[in-house]
């Protein structure tokens, strides 16, 4: 009985064939987002970790969410979700840089930890849109689980072909939050708008059945790619 309870509770050695995939970012702001983040890392106090900036990273998702759910009673509130986006963004995008500059690498705890907060800061912020009255709750649900497909996409291709793409279309999630931001601003000016003489129409309405169209092609064309390659890798002769 004691040899048992000693070997449930000895640590886990980890696997020594783990190997990072190789991160594949080429959204429109990559190179000037790398060359930001570089440079904010070098000037990062010591004391703070990427631990703590992973946890400002969720914490700006979740305010986010709740100042779009505020939103109904005070439309500058959409300020506030600019302003959370903008710490959402150094909080998720430093986070990583910070531990390759400073050598201190997790890349299984790292990958885990930064794609669960992902999914969770999704579900924040897609919650606030749902309950914000600028977008019909079921479009904000059909968002977030295309998003979620996505995301499902990505971490198996991640660990079938060894290759961690950070965007898709040259579209990652920084332009995600700067077309968020734009489009915070234009419902500040109007939520609503009239297309080729139909409406009234909700904007937010409008650019999410864009977004969720343009998600769903990419995710359809992304796996069918994928599965096409992986089929011929290990095609059966």
């Amino acid at each position: 009985m004691s040899s048992l309870t000693i070997d449930l509770c000895a640590p886990r050695i980890p696997p020594k064939t783990f190997q990072p995939a190789q991160r594949i970012h080429r959204s429109l702001t990559a190179q000037a987002e790398k060359t930001a983040l570089i440079w904010l890392a070098q000037r990062t106090p010591r004391w703070i970790n990427s631990d703590h900036l992973t946890g400002l990273g969720i914490l700006a998702q979740l305010l986010a969410g709740a100042s779009y759910a505020l939103a109904p009673w005070n439309r500058y509130a959409l300020l506030l979700v600019i302003f959370f986006l903008a710490l959402n963004w150094l909080g998720d995008s430093l986070d990583g840089t910070l531990a390759r500059v400073r050598n201190q690498q997790r890349p299984r705890y790292g990958f885990y930890v930064d794609h669960m907060v992902d999914s969770f800061g999704a579900l924040f912020l897609m919650g606030g849109l749902a309950l914000s009255g600028y977008m019909h709750p079921a479009l904000a649900i059909a968002l977030l689980i295309a998003f979620l497909l996505l995301s499902i996409q990505s971490y198996l291709a991640t660990y079938t072909m060894s290759e961690f793409h950070l965007s898709f279309w040259r579209f990652g999630p920084t332009e995600l939050r700067i077309l968020l931001a734009i489009g915070n601003v234009a419902l500040l000016r109007s939520p609503i708008v009239h297309l080729l003489g139909h409406g009234p129409y909700r904007l937010f309405d409008v650019a999410g059945a864009i977004g969720l169209a343009g998600m769903a092609a990419m995710l359809v064309w992304v796996t069918a790619t994928n599965t096409a390659r992986l089929y011929r890798e290990e095609k059966i002769s």
